[in-house]
């Protein structure tokens, strides 16, 4: 019930390249294990003999190797739902995780690997003031397999305060496994959106160009947050950035805003009165490296080359195609730079770039005010993001069903901005936000209003921004105009009652399962009694579901049905994707009744049936009624 152990499966692949690259050595405890002999891999990888490190351009700081070990060190964790804090808990593809985002992009990593279009996050800026996650990867092996496996931990906070000696490197240290993790996660076509200021921008740049590649870089975008610098400053700081990237440029879609009647109305003409209908003009230049010759007019003669820096966005022979048709022309008098013609039907399913983020796009004062609207109070949360921003970015990079996460959800603007988007457009996105439960400081208005963490907050303020967004659907189909105050909404294409604004809380947790191997000098009389059963005594059957959910790598996100079956609780999982009951004294009744079904997976507690022969016969009535079925028992 370990996550992954992805050094591993690098090892193992490096091997099947490389044999000679991979040998035995012994591990910290004496056992022996393959390990990749470096330098041998070095000198298959050159064409001249290697001797030692060479300097080369990289990003390094101090508990790099140690950040690249904790991307792929496996984790015994699991998620615990908790329905209580959940809505619409058996139907909603939404998914909120309380706990280390470390540990929840460990866990998934199994089914959602390739599967998120876009995410975004905030996360600490590290301006001496704010805490960073500690991650101590100079711990023994003793210490981390008790802090991974055994404690109830769900994640620490330290003050980076500008004193520390490795100020700039403990924040690289626990941003690097992160954003390691997440690129995984990111489908062919996904972006992400990383919010910073000046304090590590030029860092996180490279961290990024490192991760992702630099060539990945979609642009950095400037957010006015401000109106003034207050006099913070030499230059008063009224922006932050967003860092973009891809996972593979060549790969993703249109990045832009779909193109509107309103906008072609606005855009388009047809002074000319060309058949072709409506047009309007765009550069037959840009600043990415191709085609260079010399264009020339075929009525005036006159030649004419790129800007500087500059190339043709068609070849030689395109161009000349285009002019024949009249798709590149000269201006009126026939002496201006060729431009291209773009009609307006050719345009309706193309997209229209974002290219300033400089205003109308909301700024911190209202986020601030969207927070005192949704909770009736003061200052709940600091410094959050107003949800017009990521609502923006959601929509120029997603479409129906998209996926979105945020592992820095805060006050969980991006689950407000996602269904206020769908509000909108009967879009279907599902977002997972990952939020860490922080302390709230006992002097803060968050504190006495009654939330104690800051994944409280988090949950209360999805609950009423769903609630919120339903109310002014509802208003809408019914024809009284909403009062809501800075609503997005403008056409409402859904039914309030199929949008889907629930979400699953689920738990970062210890591993359900006890840890029931111990040498004969270990054991003591209360491990002996707590090996009686491999499966720890406060956990439910709905924990065991979602760990045999994360093991077998199924949607988290999938609808659940329990029904009575024989007199036992049967869980359904989108119908027969799997099937599982953790009951006792299961007779082979139940097994014939639930194989009839055809699940794709079963599983079942191993100390769970009725005799030592009914869990003989489980796979022989399995492999009769439904061989296509995978058997499993914990």
């Amino acid at each position: 019930m370990h996550t992954p152990d992805m050094t591993q499966d690098n090892i193992a692949r490096i091997r099947e390249l490389f044999p000679n690259c991979v040998t035995e050595a012994k591990d910290s405890n004496g056992n022996l294990s393959l390990v990749v002999d470096f330098d041998a891999l070095r000198q298959e990888l050159s064409n001249s003999i290697v001797e030692g490190e060479r300097e080369r351009y990289r990003l390094d700081w101090p508990g790099k190797k140690e950040a690249m070990l904790a991307a792929n060190a496996p984790i015994a964790r699991t998620l615990r739902p908790c329905r209580e804090e959940s809505v619409d808990f058996d139907t909603t593809q939404n998914l909120f995780i309380e706990g280390d985002n470390l540990d929840a992009l460990k866990l998934l990593q199994e089914f959602y690997l390739g599967k998120v279009k876009m995410i975004y996050i905030d996360p600490p800026y590290n301006t001496g003031n704010d805490f960073i996650y500690e991650d101590d990867f100079a711990e023994n092996t003793d210490d981390y397999l008790e802090r991974s496996s055994q404690k109830d931990e769900t994640g620490r906070l330290v003050a980076n305060t500008e004193s520390n000696g490795r100020f700039h490197s403990d924040w690289l240290s626990m941003m690097y496994p992160r954003l390691k993790l997440a690129r995984n996660l990111l489908s062919d076509d996904g972006v992400i959106f990383i919010s910073i200021d000046d304090s590590e921008v030029e860092n996180l740049k490279k961290l990024c160009n490192e991760i992702f590649g630099e060539d990945n870089s979609i642009g950095t975008i400037l957010w006015k947050k401000k109106t003034n610098g207050n006099n913070m400053g030499i230059i008063p700081p009224v922006h932050d950035y967003i860092i973009s990237y891809s996972k593979n440029i060549n790969k993703i879609s249109d990045i832009g805003y779909n193109i509107t009647q309103k906008h072609i109305e606005k855009n388009y003409s047809n002074p000319d009165n060309d058949p072709r209908g409506d047009w309007t003009t765009m550069d037959l230049s840009a600043n990415h490296k191709g085609p260079y010759f010399p264009i020339t007019n075929p009525i005036t003669g006159q030649i004419f080359y790129p800007p500087e820096g500059r190339y043709w966005v068609f070849n030689e022979e395109e161009v000349k195609k285009r002019i024949s048709e009249k798709r590149i022309i000269f201006g009126k008098t026939g002496k201006s730079r060729p431009v291209q013609k773009v009609f307006a039907s050719e345009r309706m399913q193309g997209k229209i770039r974002a290219e300033s983020w400089w205003d109308n796009h909301g700024m911190n004062e209202d986020a601030t005010a969207e927070l005192r609207e949704l909770f009736g109070q003061g200052k709940l949360f600091t410094h959050p993001k107003p949800s017009k921003l990521i609502y923006h970015l959601t929509k120029i990079t997603s479409v129906n069903n998209d996926l979105i996460l945020d592992f820095f959800a805060g006050s969980s603007t991006t689950a407000h901005a996602v269904m206020q988007l769908n509000a909108e457009d009967g879009g279907n996105r599902r977002f997972i936000m990952v939020q860490l439960p922080e302390v709230c400081d006992e002097k803060s208005e968050a504190a006495r209003a009654g939330y104690k963490t800051i994944a409280e907050i988090s949950k209360e303020r999805i609950r009423r921004a769903g609630k919120k967004i339903k109310e002014e659907l509802a208003a809408k189909e019914t024809g009284v105009s909403s009062t809501g105050q800075g609503s997005l909404l403008e056409t409402a294409k859904p039914a309030a009652s199929s949008l889907d604004t629930g979400f699953r809380v689920l738990k970062v947790d210890s591993s359900n399962m006890n840890d029931v191997f111990y040498n004969p000098d270990a054991v003591t009389q209360k491990t002996l009694m707590e090996a009686v059963s491999n499966i720890k005594y406060d956990r439910s059957d709905e924990d065991l579901l979602f760990q045999v959910l994360l093991d077998w790598g199924v949607d988290l996100s999938l609808p659940i049905r329990r029904e009575k079956r024989q007199g036992r609780d049967v869980y359904l999982v989108d119908e027969n994707a799997l099937v599982a009951c953790f009951d006792k004294n299961i007779t082979e009744e139940l097994v014939q009744e639930l194989a009839e079904l055809q699940p794709l997976r079963v599983v079942f507690r191993d100390d769970g049936f009725a005799s030592d022969a009914v869990k003989i016969n489980v796979d022989q009535i399995f492999r009769q009624i439904s061989p296509g079925t995978l058997v499993k028992s914990l």
